[in-house]
């Protein structure tokens, strides 16, 4: 398909980022395009009303979330291929990111179809930005498991990546998962962003095991909650021989070169020490 000419015919996909909280929140340019398009997609139609009201944006709107996201990302597609400018927009912040999404500008790439991401709010970048913690590098890991034993492994697998950690966290489960990030990084500096950009906005700051005892003093926790834990001080003290634990994840499936580059990474070494070490011995 030839995507110049497949452009010319179509409408285009607005990737429009929406407030975490404060309505004022919201770039001249979302407001204008939102205003323009011919239809706007959304998670919660109510929700997207109250902000298209609050900008006297008067816009069909339709329901666009995780239980319809298939046959409404065709739909939609369908619609643009016909002309059709559509917005898609979240509950808040900017969609796709742990948010529905990504089936319908993949739908629209793949057909050809003109996609323009609008930049805006963001729960983790404004929480990552007041934290107060190393920003040159994060990993932002969207919703931490619910489950106990697959977000102890999560946790512990990104125990030494030299980048601060990002989750979202519901405000029901943010206890265990406080109790969960001491268990496997121990007394590292961790920051809770809570109710961004809203009246009762809160960082709170200090360990995993301090900040739950603060939570856990309230009478409720309510909120939406950002959840970031510094980076890894630097490669974990490990005394296997270098030749064993290469081994290892030789016998658990890991090419041989991949499994001296993991080493090499651990230790805080070059692969071609670690190559030329095991060479020697």
């Amino acid at each position: 398909m030839n995507s110049s000419y497949t452009q010319g015919m179509c409408g285009t996909l607005y990737v429009i980022a929406t407030p975490i909280g404060n309505l004022e929140d919201m770039t001249h340019r979302a407001v204008r395009v939102l205003g323009e398009v011919d239809l706007v997609a959304c998670e919660d139609t109510r929700q997207t009303r109250k902000l298209l009201d609050h900008y006297g944006i008067s816009k069909p709107t339709i329901s666009y979330h995780e239980h319809n996201e298939t046959e409404r990302a065709a739909e939609l597609a369908s619609r643009l291929l016909a002309g059709a400018s559509i917005a898609l927009v979240s509950d808040a912040g900017m969609p796709l990111v742990s948010d529905p999404g990504y089936r319908l500008v993949r739908a629209a790439v793949e057909c050809g179809v003109r996609v323009e991401a609008l930049p805006g709010a963001s729960a983790a970048l404004t929480a990552l930005a007041g934290s107060g913690l190393p920003t040159d590098a994060f990993h932002f890991g969207g919703f931490l498991p619910s489950k106990p034993g697959q977000r102890q492994k999560l946790l512990e697998l990104l125990a030494e990546e030299q980048a601060t950690l990002i989750f979202y966290e519901a405000p029901h489960r943010i206890l265990e998962a406080l109790e969960a990030i001491q268990a496997a990084l121990g007394d590292r500096p961790v920051v809770v962003a809570r109710e961004l950009t809203k009246l009762h906005e809160e960082f709170l700051r200090g360990t995993a095991a301090e900040i739950h005892a603060v939570l856990a003093a309230r009478d409720s926790v309510k909120g939406e909650m950002t959840v970031l834990i510094g980076k890894a001080t630097g490669p974990a003290a490990d005394d296997t021989p270098l030749d064993e634990a290469v081994e290892t994840l030789i016998r658990g499936g890991t090419p041989r070169m991949d499994a001296i580059k993991q080493v090499a990474r651990k230790r805080g070494m070059s692969k071609r020490e670690v190559y030329e070490k095991l060479l020697r011995d």
